[in-house]
């Protein structure tokens, strides 16, 4: 088995190949480390890109914009608008593929503009275990998975992270916020919007991993399982009860099981 320095060399070496590379950054913990590394093998020749749009939390826009700033890197920024794409916000199970094909289009538009050949993201081993028809898109556009190739897992990308006292390293999954809301149920702007407040509403408490998925009236809320025991206050309740209320939701639920990642596919893993 290779250790966290001999898949990081690899690493280095499979982006050094690459010479100049366009790296679609979100923020999160892969694509950030990515960036990180792409950025001191390649200086000024690793370029981020981040798309903007309702489908992600204002709060992980700011602050790619800020690491960017503070790394002197050019951030280039897509806006998109996927709800004009009525195969998209009818929310088949092919949400995923059909988002990221639109997406991936865009920033390859970007890379043939700027003169780049290879585009890149941060997609690891551990996305492999999961449904996820989006990978699909990927290998269709011929991106590039550097972490995956170099073997990376997310415990890998953690230690390294940390290793190189990136901010990062301990930060939460992220995901879409179009991936709270059940397949076949319509997805809205004013449903996306519900879920952000919510959530951020909810880390503003002191949760570190929060889902809130949108079930029509009811809002179904994950945390961590060890933070479960937070909700066993009845003055609690009513508090975010209200918050909740106040946003749009008739009904706010807590889920037994907790926070697990891709609880929406469950049902179609399980076929």
């Amino acid at each position: 088995m290779q250790s966290h320095e001999e898949k990081l060399s690899f690493l280095r070496e499979d982006l050094a190949k690459m010479g100049k590379v366009l790296i679609a950054f979100s923020g999160g913990v892969d694509s950030t480390f990515l960036l990180y590394v792409a950025h001191e093998v390649l200086g000024e020749n690793a370029l981020p890109v981040t798309i903007k749009s309702s489908l992600f939390p204002a709060r992980e826009f700011g602050w790619t914009v800020d690491f960017c700033r503070k790394l002197g890197l050019s951030q280039q920024v897509i806006i998109s608008n996927e709800l004009d794409n009525p195969e998209f916000y009818k929310n088949s199970p092919e949400r995923c593929y059909i988002c990221k094909k639109a997406i991936l289009g865009e920033i390859f538009s970007l890379a043939r503009n700027l003169g780049i050949e290879y585009v890149a993201d941060g997609t690891n081993l551990d996305d492999l275990d999961d449904y996820r028809p989006g990978m699909r898109a990927l290998k269709e556009m011929g991106i590039h998975s550097p972490l995956l190739k170099a073997g990376l897992t997310k415990e890998n990308i953690r230690f390294l992270s940390k290793e190189a006292s990136l901010p990062t390293w301990n930060l939460p999954s992220f995901a879409c916020l179009s991936s709270r809301i059940p397949y076949g149920q319509k997805i809205t702007r004013e449903k996306l919007q519900m879920i952000e407040k919510a959530e951020q509403y909810l880390m503003d408490l002191g949760f570190e991993q929060v889902r809130v998925r949108h079930h029509g009236d009811i809002a179904r809320v994950e945390v961590t399982p060890e933070e479960r025991v937070k909700f066993f206050d009845p003055g609690f309740m009513d508090q975010v009860y209200d918050f909740f209320k106040s946003i749009g939701f008739l009904y706010a639920v807590l889920d037994l099981r907790g926070y697990r990642s891709g609880s929406m596919n469950e049902k179609i893993l399980s076929k």
